[in-house]
């Protein structure tokens, strides 16, 4: 069964940078928060792009964080992970 994906943007202190971010909700409980790349510290491939800064149970990666083109591809990804499919 699938689960009902919402985002509430929130913005994230990050080293005083990239702090445009947006809280992933499933079911209403948080389950990743995901940062826009938009500081210089970044190559201009990656600018605009959002991170996954903290993913929560199934949702947590500990080995390469991935990125997305919008936050909806994030939800995408979070509902796979959430579904227990491999991502």
């Amino acid at each position: 069964m699938p689960f009902d994906i919402s985002f509430q943007p929130m913005r994230v202190l990050i080293d005083g940078h990239d702090s445009h971010g947006t809280l992933v909700l499933a079911d209403g409980q948080l389950a990743a928060v995901i940062v826009r790349l938009d500081s210089e510290h970044h190559g201009p491939e990656h600018r605009g792009l959002w991170n996954l800064e903290a993913g929560f149970g199934k949702c947590d990666v500990r080995i390469a964080s991935p990125v997305f083109k919008t936050p909806e591809d994030a939800g995408a990804w979070v509902q796979t992970r959430l579904a227990g499919e491999a991502a």
